[in-house]
């Protein structure tokens, strides 16, 4: 059992991707950080896990200065206009209302995102721009998994969490706010980190499996 009195398969299917339900007024203790960053050291390795680095990030100017990075990434990847294109082509209105929900977390997030009281970037040392597919598999397929352990644990102890990227639009100033040697060092994401706004968090509505299932052959 954990913290909120789940089982483990409730911890896997109610892990949501928290933006507007964020307690964006209470503080996170560092040594639950602790904790679950300690339990994501655990998590299957290719070889790779002395490798990795995550970055806790509480400073409040750390903190805006990393999300103002993340609003620019927003706008250099068309964030809004993907977003409307959706909404604009769903095809029928419940995907319609759907996407319009996403959309607006989306605004949520970002405008508050300073506000959240603890950021984590996992990081793992090696640059891999020339890197042969198999070798891009072993390193994201190592810490991705840590990334996921943290975040399930993160759940379990009724925190709210969701792997964001967009700020890789300006990794190396990112790097430097934060001075990560970038030339050494890839950023993997970035997880905002704070206590939910109620724990009552269900499975998500997804596809049956049979129709992205696969066996033996395409």
């Amino acid at each position: 059992m954990t913290a909120l009195g789940l089982s483990f398969d409730e911890v896997l299917t109610t892990t949501r991707s928290v933006r507007k339900r964020l307690d964006l007024t209470r503080p996170v203790e560092p040594e639950v950080i602790r904790e679950c960053l300690t339990l994501a050291l655990q998590a299957p390795s290719p070889g790779s896990q002395q490798n990795w680095r995550f970055v806790v990030v509480t400073d409040t100017g750390q903190r805006q200065a990393l999300a103002t990075l993340y609003r620019r990434g927003a706008a250099a990847t068309g964030q809004d206009e993907i977003l409307q294109r959706l909404i604009e082509t769903a095809p029928n209105e419940r995907e319609r209302a759907h996407v319009r929900g996403m959309a607006e977390s989306a605004v949520y997030f970002r405008e508050h995102l300073q506000e959240v009281p603890v950021l984590v970037i996992p990081c793992h040392e090696g640059r891999i721009e020339d890197a042969s597919a198999v070798e891009r598999a072993a390193y994201w397929g190592g810490i991705l998994p840590a990334t996921w352990s943290f975040m399930l644990a993160a759940r379990s102890r009724g925190l709210g969490t969701v792997l964001t990227t967009i700020h890789l639009e300006f990794e190396r100033e990112t790097a430097d706010v934060l001075g990560i040697p970038y030339d050494r060092v890839m950023q993997i994401g970035l997880i905002p980190v704070a206590y939910t706004i109620g724990t009552d968090f269900k499975p998500a509505p997804r596809k049956p499996l049979d129709s992205v299932l696969h066996w033996d052959r395409w």
